[in-house]
């Protein structure tokens, strides 16, 4: 079985690019990181587990999984010296999502294209390196792809979602951003450096972008983004399916214009 791309998001003992700001609160920084390390494929992690992904010592982690648990944001696994995240995460996360408009706008349209395609569709949002899913559908079929959850993450480099985002973030934002990639993940600015570059002609040429190199090999993706913020983010709409149910050319002549129609509805929903 294939698994997805490793995570880009994993702690960092030091932060570099804030150790000279001295407004920048290091230890609650770390805390939060150390929350980032838990992911759909390492759901509970030992302090061990924790010290050789943030590289933090181990007495700083043991003093972070007492600190957090007690305050409910992660929780030790019975019978295990290990800990996985808590109620108190989803507490915090539910304010933003609820405040989201575009997402109830964009259920139903998002619904009814994923049953139409077979496959699924999501609304995503940038989180640092990574998209991650606000709202999702899939079809009720064995040909929906997974790892489509609200609060999943996926590579920017490897997705169409991310090449979508890329594509319309601004010329000084995606020259940061893409040496931010090629610095913090070089195998993926090795992998997908050429992706990235034909996304953008893909995009200048049909107005969305196409994957067909995702981290898992038997799925194709299309992204389409909403070309003015949401709430101050940029948001993007990808649909995912098998590559054995379309060709290339029935993802670019079909649903990405089919995607695309779709975000333009949406985006005239949400203007005032």
């Amino acid at each position: 079985m294939t698994t997805p791309a490793k995570e880009s998001h994993l702690a960092a003992p030091i932060f570099e690019e804030t150790k000279e700001d001295r407004q920048f609160a290091t230890t609650l920084a770390r805390g939060l990181e150390i929350m980032r390390c838990f992911t759909p494929q390492r759901p509970m992690l030992s302090n061990k587990e924790l010290v050789q992904a943030t590289g933090l010592p181990k007495a700083t982690i043991s003093r972070f999984t007492y600190t957090l648990s007690r305050l409910g944001y992660m929780r030790q696994v019975p019978g295990q010296l290990k800990y996985q995240l808590g109620s108190a995460v989803l507490s915090l996360g539910y304010p933003l999502l609820a405040t989201m408009y575009a997402r109830q706008i964009a259920r139903r349209p998002i619904n009814e294209l994923a049953t139409e395609v077979g496959g699924s569709v999501a609304m995503g949002i940038r989180d640092r390196l990574n998209m991650v899913y606000v709202e999702t559908s899939r079809s009720n079929t064995r040909l929906a792809p997974p790892y489509t959850d609200i609060g999943y993450s996926h590579p920017i480099a490897a997705t169409s979602m991310g090449r979508a985002y890329l594509a319309v973030c601004g010329a000084d934002a995606r020259k940061a951003l893409l040496n931010e990639i090629r610095v913090k993940t070089p195998d993926d600015w090795d992998r997908y450096r050429g992706s990235i570059e034909k996304s953008a002609k893909d995009f200048l040429r049909l107005g969305f972008c196409v994957s067909l190199d995702f981290f898992r090999r038997d799925i194709y993706g299309v992204a389409v983004p909403i070309r003015r913020p949401i709430d101050g983010e940029i948001v993007v709409f990808n649909c995912a399916v098998y590559s054995d149910h379309v060709s290339p050319a029935e993802l670019e002549n079909k649903i990405g214009p089919r995607l695309m129609a779709m975000c333009r509805t949406i985006e005239n929903s949400l203007r005032p």
